[in-house]
């Protein structure tokens, strides 16, 4: 039970239940947060990571993202052949998370007219449609994630407890500053697995997962890690 899988698991469920919770909070209809606005949203998020990061970092490193494992493996700081067992590890996670999501606003699904604002509880969606620029929004946000990792890994020797500190803050100033255009997936098991649970639970009126959409939030991340990788291997810092 301390293996790193199970690490990975229980920390990004971490991450998404309380993610994805502030989110359902803010959006859905008759809670004690109803409209709390975009600072609730991002503070919680920043939370989030701590506490997911903080509860597995000892056991798995933390990653609680398959971009951060990719880009750590293309950086040379992580073996390429824990990858896989990471990424499904970060899935499963994802996925409980939105569940328990799901369970802890059970009436509140109900009280929501708008489908949109359900969908928004379990994944991101564009403010303004655009393939290409969303994609760039994504790609942006996720360099910044990983390099600033890469850094804090380098200050700290490791993703050790006093770093999960500084990428809490991260995380919240990617949310502050370049989370408007996509709502800033920067993750794509945050993104797809709590994007599998809204299309396969039994929530009233929720409309459409929006498959069309998901695919930005798991290739834009993927390609930003790994142009963050390369160039932190460039410049040899």
């Amino acid at each position: 039970m301390s293996s790193p899988f199970v690490g990975e698991i229980i920390g990004t469920m971490l991450l998404i239940l309380l993610g994805d919770g502030v989110v359902a909070n803010v959006v859905l209809g008759k809670t004690k947060g109803n409209s709390g606005g975009w600072i609730v949203i991002t503070t919680a998020w920043a939370l989030a990571v701590f506490v997911g990061a903080y509860s597995s970092a000892v056991i798995s490193g933390a990653h609680l993202n398959p971009a951060v494992s990719i880009g750590l493996a293309v950086a040379g700081k992580f073996g390429w052949g824990d990858v896989p067992l990471y990424i499904i590890a970060q899935m499963i996670g994802a996925f409980i998370g939105a569940v328990l999501v799901w369970l802890a606003y059970y009436q509140h699904w109900g009280a929501t007219p708008d489908p949109g604002a359900k969908l928004a509880v379990f994944s991101t969606g564009p403010a303004i449609r655009s393939t290409v620029w969303n994609l760039v929004t994504e790609i942006i946000g996720t360099f910044v994630l990983v390099f600033g990792i890469l850094a804090i890994r380098g200050a700290e020797g490791d993703m050790g407890s006093l770093a999960i500190i500084p990428v809490a803050f991260l995380v919240w100033a990617i949310g502050l500053s370049l989370g408007g255009p996509t709502g800033y997936a920067i993750n794509p098991a945050r993104d797809l697995g709590p994007r599998i649970a809204h299309a396969v639970l039994p929530i009233p009126g929720k409309g459409s997962s929006d498959w069309g959409y998901s695919w930005i939030p798991v290739v834009g991340p993927i390609v930003g890690a790994v142009i963050a990788a390369l160039l932190w291997g460039i410049l040899g810092w």
